[in-house]
């Protein structure tokens, strides 16, 4: 399955997505990962009606996407997977999810988070999980929109990690 981006924002389709990555890369299916809006009817159809009709968007739980990559679902169309957490992609690859890269593109600020980049902020175990997907060879990448310089942010979340291992 050709993976054309398997991007972390925690708010999944959106205007960037829309207007910015789907301008520009050819996909047949928008995959979004997420036990929460699974559940959730109204962001379902907020989400279908934001994209484009020639893309078809398949939302299922972390299992079932992570199945449904692993068992060759996806593997005649071009996919862009879109994750809320770091965690849930650490799960995906861990599983079989055999991905090169992951673009980091929006995980905002929350309580208990501290921000790192502009669009980067973390708490302890955003930090964990990223770690264990820099150490599987997967390069880790912060960019907003495609047109933004590729930024490697492994260095960025390996200081930090050592950081928490050191309190």
């Amino acid at each position: 399955m050709p993976i054309v981006l398997a991007r972390i924002d925690d708010r999944l389709v959106h205007g960037q997505i829309v207007q910015g990555w789907l301008r520009i890369l050819n996909v047949d299916i928008i995959l979004i990962v997420s036990d929460i809006v699974i559940l959730d009817a109204m962001q379902q159809m907020l989400m279908t009606i934001a994209v484009p009709a020639n893309i078809r968007l398949d939302i299922k739980n972390l299992k079932d996407a992570t199945n449904a990559i692993t068992s060759g679902q996806y593997d005649k169309d071009k996919v862009m997977i879109l994750a809320v957490s770091p965690s849930d992609v650490l799960y995906m690859i861990e599983n079989g999810a055999g991905f090169k890269s992951v673009n980091v593109g929006g995980m905002r600020f929350i309580n208990g988070k501290r921000q790192l980049l502009h669009n980067l902020c973390v708490n302890d175990s955003d930090v964990e999980s990223l770690h264990k997907i820099h150490i599987k060879s997967v390069e880790i990448e912060g960019r907003i929109l495609p047109e933004d310089e590729k930024k490697d942010i492994a260095s960025i979340i390996e200081k930090e990690y050592k950081a928490i291992h050191r309190r």
